[in-house]
């Protein structure tokens, strides 16, 4: 088992974060059987690119929610991590209330 469940929706409510407010989260290890994923599908082409945190953030983003971690942004990332026998990654953490 990779991830603890695999969604396809964000339950939890709009935080309205933008990258430079995530910016501001520091970054912290977390368990990838810990995560529920908020998308079934990937491009495979996103996986497989050397350079697919050029644009982005370089950590994923995780939204911590009624007990739940989300992972909201960096399915990719998460599933890299997995390929390379890694049991967690490094995320970016918004705690909602």
């Amino acid at each position: 088992m990779i991830f603890k469940r695999v969604g396809d929706v964000r339950p939890y409510p709009d935080h309205s974060y933008v990258q430079k407010q995530w910016a501001a989260i520091a970054p912290h290890q977390v368990r990838l059987d810990q995560l529920v994923t908020t998308k079934r599908t990937l491009d495979l082409e996103a996986l497989l690119e050397e350079d697919s945190t050029f644009y982005g953030d370089l950590f994923a983003h995780v939204v911590s929610w009624r007990g739940e971690y989300y992972l909201e942004d960096g399915l990719h990332r998460a599933l890299r991590a997995a390929l390379q026998q890694r049991q967690t990654m490094h995320a970016r953490v918004l705690e909602l209330r």
